[in-house]
């Protein structure tokens, strides 16, 4: 038994149901900010991205025998995605609201890759798996999600500069010099604070939310995925998962800096017992759930092990309260028309901090797993990733047609750096060689400073 199991899971039971139910709701709070910020940008359904972040929470509990304190959120690294099979669907004549089932079927197919990865990693080991998608290529496609995403903030700003420079300015502020909660939860703050100050300029329209209901329910079937399939566009189908699949990438890399995080933070080695294995089935299957109904993909939230560390009550059931307190919050329509009547400057001002936040967590897992750029073959790599992305991306057309079929810029260079890497001679990644460089993936703001704690 170790000193974290000692101090933290068994002195957890002696807190009481009235402490227990307090660090629950401060996980939910923790959470909060970036969970509600996905649906906000992307569209998604509110009240189902809260539904699912709960029961996504308690899956993956499910599949790791309850062990791993970890909470499940919105993942902010398949904007990019969203948002490309958006743009694809409405230069087919749909609307947002028409294309967003489509990109949740290619969400839900790259949940399905995590079942995949995790076969692979009981089969052979994640060493030899990880060869296959080195820093080298994985590093190019987070870069690319961030700048493709860049324009969608800068016309959101447009609206209100003021606002979004204020939210811009409460994060870097908070994530800098803030204690405590406050530099956990950056976002969360940045967006309540510019929200504040712009309904108290009148810059907020609230018809929406005074004929809100205050009960409802969190799941419409005009937004699941399945709702697609009454009157399906096949080749919008098709691009959406060959667009959406290779984020995937991006997000297991996350998944288990996550996993390295927690390990770290409660001294306990969940990559063991109960094995990432487990932890990538159960990440995989909350995303894939999510998605069918209308949800963002998810993942394992760096605000939560920020709590964890500042609490030190390492006890996955505090998690768990958290999870339910969501599920409940997500049957008020009230308060999702309450989010959704947030300018449109916060949230340019947020993404903005957001979409650079990406492209730099991309250079960082170059940098941090010191990519040899002296070698021809990651030079062409990474620069036909990134040309590809975003060239194809930015075009006229905004995507490569194939006549069954559009694949997005950021498919074909995903698949193009996958390929390369594969056949070029020079491979020399060794994953679990270099920690640091192996958790180098995080979407999450205030994770850049604590990987390095």
């Amino acid at each position: 038994m170790t000193k974290a199991q000692n101090e933290g899971i068994y002195d957890a039971r002696t807190l009481g149901r009235g402490k227990m139910l307090t660090l629950g709701l401060q996980h939910m709070f923790a959470m909060f900010g970036a969970t509600v910020l996905v649906p906000v940008i992307t569209g998604l359904s509110m009240s189902a991205t809260l539904l699912f972040a709960g029961l996504g929470t308690l899956i993956f509990h499910l599949c790791t025998k309850f062990r791993v304190p970890a909470f499940l959120g919105s993942s902010f690294a398949f904007l990019g995605g969203y948002a490309t099979v958006v743009q694809m669907g409405m230069a087919g004549g749909l609307t947002q609201a028409q294309a967003l089932p489509y990109a949740c079927i290619g969400v839900f197919c790259a949940g399905l890759i995590y079942f995949i990865l995790a076969g692979l990693f009981a089969a052979f080991g994640p060493q030899k798996v990880m060869r296959f998608f080195p820093p080298v290529v994985t590093g190019p496609i987070i870069i690319a999600i961030g700048l493709i995403l860049s324009g969608s903030a800068i016309n959101n700003c447009n609206q209100n500069w003021w606002i979004a420079l204020l939210a811009i300015a409460i994060i870097i502020v908070c994530n800098i010099w803030g204690k405590g909660m406050i530099k956990i939860i950056p976002i969360l703050l940045g967006v309540v604070g510019s929200y504040i100050v712009a309904a108290c300029f009148g810059l907020c329209d609230f018809s929406a939310v005074k004929e809100a209901a205050w009960v409802g329910l969190p799941v419409k079937w005009e937004n699941t995925a399945v709702s697609v399939f009454s009157n399906p566009n096949w080749s919008l189908i098709i691009a959406a998962i060959i667009a959406i699949i290779p984020i995937s990438l991006a997000t297991m890399m996350e998944h288990i800096g996550d996993m390295c995080a927690i390990s770290s933070t409660t001294g306990i080695n969940y990559l063991e017992n109960p094995g990432l294995h487990r932890t990538l089935m159960g990440d995989g299957l909350a995303t894939a759930l999510a998605s069918l109904f209308g949800a963002p993909a998810n993942t394992t939230y760096g605000e939560n092990t920020g709590v964890l560390n500042l609490t030190k009550v390492y006890d996955p059931r505090v998690i768990r309260i958290a999870a339910c307190f969501a599920i409940i919050l997500s049957f008020c329509p009230k308060f999702s028309a309450l989010i959704g009547a947030m300018p449109a400057a916060t949230i340019g001002g947020v993404s903005l901090v957001l979409y650079g936040m990406i492209s730099a967590v991309g250079v960082r897992n170059v940098v941090e797993n010191q990519v040899d750029f002296k070698a021809s073959r990651n030079v062409l790599i990474m620069a036909l990733i990134l040309v590809l992305a975003i060239g194809i991306s930015y075009s006229q057309a905004g995507s490569l047609d194939l006549g069954f079929t559009k694949l997005s810029g950021l498919a074909v260079g995903a698949l193009v750096g996958i390929i390369l890497n594969a056949v070029l001679p020079g491979k020399d990644y060794e994953f679990g060689k270099n920690a640091l460089g192996d958790k180098s993936v995080d979407f999450e703001v205030n994770r850049l400073e604590q990987n390095h704690d």
